[in-house]
Protein backbone atom coordinates (compact mmCIF):
# COMPACT_ATOMS: atom_id res chain seq x y z
CA UNK A 1 0.00 0.00 0.00
CA UNK A 2 0.98 3.63 -0.23
CA UNK A 3 0.39 6.79 1.76
CA UNK A 4 -1.98 9.27 0.13
CA UNK A 5 -0.14 12.01 2.02
CA UNK A 6 3.12 11.02 0.31
CA UNK A 7 1.41 11.00 -3.09
CA UNK A 8 0.00 14.49 -2.48
CA UNK A 9 3.37 15.79 -1.27
CA UNK A 10 5.08 14.37 -4.37
CA UNK A 11 2.52 16.10 -6.60
CA UNK A 12 2.94 19.39 -4.73
CA UNK A 13 6.72 19.11 -5.18
CA UNK A 14 6.21 19.96 -8.86
CA UNK A 15 4.96 23.40 -7.80
CA UNK A 16 8.09 23.82 -5.67
CA UNK A 17 10.18 22.63 -8.60
CA UNK A 18 8.68 25.31 -10.85
CA UNK A 19 9.42 28.04 -8.29
CA UNK A 20 12.94 26.65 -7.84
CA UNK A 21 13.58 26.68 -11.60
CA UNK A 22 12.33 30.26 -11.87
CA UNK A 23 14.41 31.40 -8.89
CA UNK A 24 17.68 29.85 -10.07
CA UNK A 25 17.12 30.34 -13.81
CA UNK A 26 17.54 26.68 -14.66
CA UNK A 27 15.68 26.88 -17.97
CA UNK A 28 18.62 25.61 -20.00
CA UNK A 29 18.41 22.38 -17.99
CA UNK A 30 14.76 22.15 -18.98
CA UNK A 31 15.09 23.15 -22.63
CA UNK A 32 18.19 21.18 -23.67
CA UNK A 33 17.03 17.70 -22.61
CA UNK A 34 13.43 18.62 -23.51
CA UNK A 35 14.27 19.60 -27.08
CA UNK A 36 16.45 16.50 -27.51
CA UNK A 37 13.55 14.43 -26.14
CA UNK A 38 11.13 15.96 -28.66
CA UNK A 39 13.45 15.46 -31.63
CA UNK A 40 14.13 11.81 -30.76
CA UNK A 41 10.49 11.17 -29.90
CA UNK A 42 9.12 12.58 -33.15
CA UNK A 43 11.81 10.81 -35.17
CA UNK A 44 10.88 7.57 -33.45
CA UNK A 45 7.17 8.11 -34.17
CA UNK A 46 7.96 8.63 -37.87
CA UNK A 47 9.86 5.36 -38.15
CA UNK A 48 7.60 3.32 -35.83
CA UNK A 49 4.46 4.40 -37.74
CA UNK A 50 6.07 3.65 -41.07
CA UNK A 51 7.49 0.26 -40.12
CA UNK A 52 4.30 -0.73 -38.29
CA UNK A 53 2.51 -0.39 -41.63
CA UNK A 54 5.06 -2.70 -43.22
CA UNK A 55 4.60 -5.14 -40.32
CA UNK A 56 0.81 -5.20 -40.75
CA UNK A 57 1.25 -5.71 -44.49
CA UNK A 58 3.66 -8.59 -43.86
CA UNK A 59 1.32 -10.11 -41.27
CA UNK A 60 -1.68 -10.04 -43.60
CA UNK A 61 0.39 -11.52 -46.43
CA UNK A 62 1.70 -14.22 -44.12
CA UNK A 63 -1.84 -15.24 -43.12
CA UNK A 64 -3.21 -14.92 -46.74
CA UNK A 65 -5.84 -12.50 -45.46
CA UNK A 66 -5.74 -10.30 -48.58
CA UNK A 67 -6.49 -13.19 -50.93
CA UNK A 68 -9.37 -14.29 -48.69
CA UNK A 69 -10.85 -10.76 -48.63
CA UNK A 70 -10.60 -10.47 -52.40
CA UNK A 71 -12.35 -13.83 -52.85
CA UNK A 72 -15.22 -12.75 -50.58
CA UNK A 73 -15.58 -9.37 -52.31
CA UNK A 74 -17.24 -7.90 -49.20
CA UNK A 75 -16.78 -4.20 -48.49
CA UNK A 76 -17.74 -4.73 -44.83
CA UNK A 77 -15.06 -7.38 -44.30
CA UNK A 78 -12.53 -5.21 -46.11
CA UNK A 79 -13.45 -2.29 -43.85
CA UNK A 80 -13.11 -4.54 -40.78
CA UNK A 81 -9.57 -5.57 -41.72
CA UNK A 82 -8.63 -1.96 -42.46
CA UNK A 83 -9.72 -1.10 -38.90
CA UNK A 84 -7.87 -4.15 -37.58
CA UNK A 85 -4.67 -3.08 -39.31
CA UNK A 86 -5.06 0.46 -37.99
CA UNK A 87 -5.67 -0.89 -34.47
CA UNK A 88 -2.48 -2.96 -34.63
CA UNK A 89 -0.47 0.07 -35.75
CA UNK A 90 -1.94 2.23 -32.96
CA UNK A 91 -1.14 -0.50 -30.40
CA UNK A 92 2.47 -0.61 -31.60
CA UNK A 93 2.61 3.19 -31.36
CA UNK A 94 1.27 3.08 -27.78
CA UNK A 95 3.90 0.50 -26.84
CA UNK A 96 6.54 2.81 -28.29
CA UNK A 97 5.07 5.75 -26.36
CA UNK A 98 5.28 3.72 -23.15
CA UNK A 99 8.81 2.36 -23.52
CA UNK A 100 10.41 5.36 -25.19
CA UNK A 101 10.38 7.11 -21.82
CA UNK A 102 12.67 4.42 -20.45
CA UNK A 103 14.94 4.66 -23.46
CA UNK A 104 15.25 8.39 -22.88
CA UNK A 105 15.88 7.84 -19.16
CA UNK A 106 18.74 5.53 -20.13
CA UNK A 107 20.17 8.03 -22.64
CA UNK A 108 19.61 11.02 -20.35
CA UNK A 109 20.80 9.34 -17.16
CA UNK A 110 24.10 11.30 -16.98
CA UNK A 111 22.29 14.63 -17.37
CA UNK A 112 19.50 13.81 -14.92
CA UNK A 113 21.99 12.57 -12.34
CA UNK A 114 23.90 15.84 -12.63
CA UNK A 115 20.68 17.90 -12.54
CA UNK A 116 19.60 16.18 -9.33
CA UNK A 117 23.00 16.90 -7.77
CA UNK A 118 22.94 20.53 -8.94
CA UNK A 119 19.44 20.99 -7.47
CA UNK A 120 20.54 19.77 -4.06
CA UNK A 121 23.73 21.84 -4.21
CA UNK A 122 21.67 25.00 -4.81
CA UNK A 123 19.27 24.07 -1.99
CA UNK A 124 22.12 23.44 0.46
CA UNK A 125 24.06 26.42 -0.91
CA UNK A 126 27.23 24.45 -1.38
CA UNK A 127 29.10 22.89 -4.25
CA UNK A 128 29.62 19.16 -4.57
CA UNK A 129 33.02 18.32 -6.09
CA UNK A 130 32.66 16.87 -9.58
CA UNK A 131 34.20 13.45 -10.13
CA UNK A 132 34.28 11.66 -13.47
CA UNK A 133 34.49 8.34 -11.65
CA UNK A 134 31.37 9.10 -9.64
CA UNK A 135 29.68 10.54 -12.73
CA UNK A 136 30.11 7.29 -14.69
CA UNK A 137 29.13 5.27 -11.65
CA UNK A 138 25.88 7.25 -11.30
CA UNK A 139 25.27 6.97 -15.04
CA UNK A 140 25.62 3.18 -15.06
CA UNK A 141 23.39 2.85 -12.01
CA UNK A 142 20.71 5.01 -13.63
CA UNK A 143 20.87 2.87 -16.76
CA UNK A 144 20.62 -0.37 -14.78
CA UNK A 145 17.69 0.96 -12.74
CA UNK A 146 15.81 2.11 -15.84
CA UNK A 147 16.29 -1.27 -17.50
CA UNK A 148 15.20 -3.06 -14.32
CA UNK A 149 12.06 -0.93 -14.04
CA UNK A 150 11.16 -1.42 -17.70
CA UNK A 151 11.42 -5.21 -17.31
CA UNK A 152 9.34 -5.20 -14.12
CA UNK A 153 6.75 -2.98 -15.78
CA UNK A 154 6.59 -5.37 -18.74
CA UNK A 155 5.84 -8.31 -16.43
CA UNK A 156 3.11 -6.31 -14.70
CA UNK A 157 1.57 -5.25 -18.04
CA UNK A 158 1.54 -8.87 -19.23
CA UNK A 159 -0.30 -9.85 -16.04
CA UNK A 160 -2.79 -7.02 -16.61
CA UNK A 161 -3.40 -8.14 -20.18
CA UNK A 162 -4.34 -11.58 -18.84
CA UNK A 163 -6.60 -10.01 -16.20
CA UNK A 164 -8.27 -7.80 -18.80
CA UNK A 165 -10.09 -10.85 -20.18
CA UNK A 166 -11.85 -11.37 -16.83
CA UNK A 167 -15.31 -9.69 -16.75
CA UNK A 168 -15.60 -6.58 -14.55
CA UNK A 169 -11.94 -6.87 -13.44
CA UNK A 170 -10.91 -6.17 -17.03
CA UNK A 171 -12.73 -2.85 -16.97
CA UNK A 172 -10.35 -1.35 -14.42
CA UNK A 173 -7.08 -2.80 -15.74
CA UNK A 174 -6.29 0.41 -17.73
CA UNK A 175 -6.37 2.32 -14.43
CA UNK A 176 -4.01 -0.21 -12.85
CA UNK A 177 -1.75 0.07 -15.90
CA UNK A 178 -1.57 3.86 -15.42
CA UNK A 179 -0.58 3.52 -11.75
CA UNK A 180 2.02 0.85 -12.52
CA UNK A 181 3.66 2.91 -15.25
CA UNK A 182 3.58 6.04 -13.09
CA UNK A 183 5.16 4.17 -10.15
CA UNK A 184 8.08 2.84 -12.18
CA UNK A 185 8.73 6.21 -13.85
CA UNK A 186 8.77 7.91 -10.45
CA UNK A 187 10.99 5.13 -9.12
CA UNK A 188 13.71 6.07 -11.62
CA UNK A 189 13.46 9.76 -10.70
CA UNK A 190 13.67 9.13 -6.95
CA UNK A 191 16.67 6.81 -7.31
CA UNK A 192 18.91 9.68 -8.44
CA UNK A 193 18.69 11.15 -4.93
CA UNK A 194 19.05 7.76 -3.27
CA UNK A 195 22.26 7.14 -5.21
CA UNK A 196 23.71 10.50 -4.24
CA UNK A 197 23.05 9.75 -0.57
CA UNK A 198 25.05 6.53 -0.88
CA UNK A 199 22.18 4.07 -0.77
CA UNK A 200 23.02 0.82 -2.50
CA UNK A 201 20.67 -0.42 -5.21
CA UNK A 202 19.11 -2.84 -2.71
CA UNK A 203 18.69 -0.10 -0.08
CA UNK A 204 17.19 2.25 -2.65
CA UNK A 205 14.65 -0.38 -3.71
CA UNK A 206 13.73 -1.02 -0.07
CA UNK A 207 13.38 2.70 0.65
CA UNK A 208 11.19 3.41 -2.38
CA UNK A 209 9.02 0.36 -1.68
CA UNK A 210 8.53 1.64 1.87
CA UNK A 211 7.55 5.05 0.44
CA UNK A 212 5.69 4.06 -2.71
CA UNK A 213 3.62 7.23 -2.54
CA UNK A 214 6.67 9.36 -3.37
CA UNK A 215 7.42 7.41 -6.55
CA UNK A 216 3.73 7.14 -7.49
CA UNK A 217 2.96 10.85 -7.04
CA UNK A 218 6.08 11.93 -8.93
CA UNK A 219 5.42 9.48 -11.77
CA UNK A 220 1.73 10.40 -12.06
CA UNK A 221 2.49 14.05 -12.82
CA UNK A 222 5.34 13.06 -15.15
CA UNK A 223 3.04 10.65 -17.02
CA UNK A 224 0.20 13.18 -17.34
CA UNK A 225 2.55 15.92 -18.54
CA UNK A 226 3.60 13.63 -21.39
CA UNK A 227 0.07 13.94 -22.81
CA UNK A 228 0.69 17.65 -23.46
CA UNK A 229 2.29 17.78 -26.93
CA UNK A 230 5.71 19.47 -27.18
CA UNK A 231 5.45 21.65 -24.04
CA UNK A 232 4.80 18.67 -21.76
CA UNK A 233 7.48 16.61 -23.51
CA UNK A 234 10.02 19.38 -22.98
CA UNK A 235 9.20 20.05 -19.33
CA UNK A 236 8.31 16.64 -17.91
CA UNK A 237 11.71 14.88 -17.57
CA UNK A 238 13.67 17.67 -15.88
CA UNK A 239 10.70 18.80 -13.77
CA UNK A 240 10.28 15.23 -12.48
CA UNK A 241 13.95 14.98 -11.47
CA UNK A 242 13.96 18.36 -9.70
CA UNK A 243 10.62 17.66 -7.98
CA UNK A 244 11.86 14.30 -6.68
CA UNK A 245 15.10 15.88 -5.43
CA UNK A 246 13.24 18.68 -3.62
CA UNK A 247 10.76 16.25 -2.10
CA UNK A 248 13.41 13.91 -0.72
CA UNK A 249 15.49 16.81 0.55
CA UNK A 250 12.45 18.15 2.43
CA UNK A 251 11.75 14.70 3.83
CA UNK A 252 15.34 14.29 5.04
CA UNK A 253 15.38 17.70 6.74
CA UNK A 254 11.91 17.42 8.32
CA UNK A 255 12.36 13.94 9.76
CA UNK A 256 16.11 13.98 10.34
CA UNK A 257 16.38 10.72 8.43
CA UNK A 258 19.77 9.12 8.00
CA UNK A 259 20.30 7.73 4.56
Amino acid sequence: MFSFREVLAAVQAYGKAHQFIMQHKLWKWILIPGIVYCILFMTGIYFVWGYSGDFVEYLFNLLPVKVWIQDLESSWISFFFILLGLSIRIMILLLYFSYYKYLFLVLGSPLFSYLSEKTEALMDRKEYPFSWQQFFKDMMRGIRMSIRNSLNQTLCVIALIVLSFIPIVGWITPLFAFFIEAYFYGFSMVDYSCERHKLSTKQSIQFIRAHRGIALGNGMVFYLMMFIPVLGWIMAPSYAVIAATIHLSDKRLLHGATW
